[in-house]
């Protein structure tokens, strides 16, 4: 009997741990990824220049490119200096406009990218897209997963702690967004693969009932870990649907209809998700969900990152156009407006004020 199996596109290293930001080069070396130390070195003006005085001495053959922003602009123009450089690898060292940046621009020169994570804000850090504002708003481009991940929990703690409760909520959203794919499937026979559907809402669940908070080493090695295996659930299943549904379509809402209001993406995904959880009937899960992200100090109202309820139901509404094709429990309702109000009033109700 023949033994089937597949190949799972995932990094040949991830190394989260405190310090491990100090022992970059020997992790590229001992992997050999790069040997030589030839790598060309992406980071922001600013917080990057503190971590370029941290890392530079023990990379002594690397190119240091500092990154504007977070447009495909920037992501070509660094493609073009890192051009015919002769690099072992690229190395994305920042936030998530940072890694986009190199992941895009190391997939078009066509080297490998090691993500250095410096917060842990959203699932991107491990996925296969890079997500870059353009000139018609926001594009998500498909790139090859990073060859490794690093990330130093003693960073992570440096960085504000709005970012460790924008992936909280990320990532808890996983299990809203896992639902919607199953309901896909048996209303319209979607496809799911079941081994990024697993791996995604696992990743959710270990977030969502870990006892610790945002200052426990423990619980931030469990929420960087769940990220990058959410990365990787995106690369088995070829797209985002083991992360995006109704959550995300909430979020992109908000994006969309009040660019210039919209809070944190993991804020945004964490408080449609509660929602959507609350909408497919599972109330107990949608209360229970929403005790967590409160616990974190995550927003499950829109009151709470200043929008007033009756654009929170503008948002709900317009949401399903954001991502056309995809079928979550948004689509499989379609509420007019009067009965998203009167489902949003039960599910303040429900989950208390």
């Amino acid at each position: 009997m023949p033994v089937l199996t597949r190949l799972i596109p995932s990094p040949v290293v991830v190394d989260i741990r405190p310090g491990a930001l100090d022992d970059l080069a020997c992790v590229l070396a001992d992997e050999r990824i790069s040997q030589s130390g030839r790598l060309a070195i992406a980071v922001s003006g600013g917080s990057g220049a503190r971590l370029r005085d941290r890392v530079a001495p023990s990379l002594p053959g690397a190119d240091w490119f500092e990154v504007g922003g977070g447009t495909i602009d920037d992501a070509v123009r660094l493609a073009g200096e890192i051009q015919g450089g002769r690099y072992d690898a690229v190395v994305g060292l920042g936030g998530g406009k940072i890694i986009d940046c190199a992941k895009f621009a190391s997939a078009r020169v066509g080297l490998p990218l090691v993500a250095v994570a410096t917060n842990l804000a959203h699932d991107g850090l491990c996925s296969p897209v890079a997500t870059l504002d353009n000139d018609a708003g926001r594009g998500s481009y498909g790139v090859p997963n990073p060859i490794a991940v690093v990330i130093d929990l003693n960073v992570i703690r440096e960085a504000p702690v709005r970012f460790v409760r924008s992936g909280i909520g990320d990532v808890v959203s996983n299990i809203s967004a896992v639902a919607d794919w199953e309901l896909s499937h048996r209303v319209n026979g979607e496809k799911v693969d079941g081994l990024a559907a697993a791996m995604a809402r696992q990743a959710g669940e270990a977030v969502l009932r870990h006892p610790g908070g945002v200052e426990d080493d423990g619980f931030l090695q469990v929420l960087a870990e769940a990220l990058v295996l959410t990365g990787i659930s995106m690369s088995v299943s070829g797209d985002s649907r083991p992360s995006s549904g109704a959550c995300h379509e909430i979020n992109h809402a908000f994006d969309l209809l009040y660019p210039q209001r919209a809070a944190a993406h993991g804020e945004q995904c964490g408080l449609g998700a509660a929602f959507a959880m609350y909408l497919r009937g599972a109330h107990e899960e949608s209360a229970a969900m929403a005790e967590v992200l409160r616990r974190h100090g995550l927003p499950v109202l829109p009151e709470e990152i200043g929008f007033s309820v009756d654009e929170f139901v503008r948002v709900v509404e317009y949401a399903p156009e954001t991502r056309p094709g995809r079928f979550t429990i948004l689509e499989h309702l379609a509420l007019t407006t009067e009965q998203i109000k009167d489902v949003y009033a039960d599910y303040v109700k429900a989950i208390g004020s």
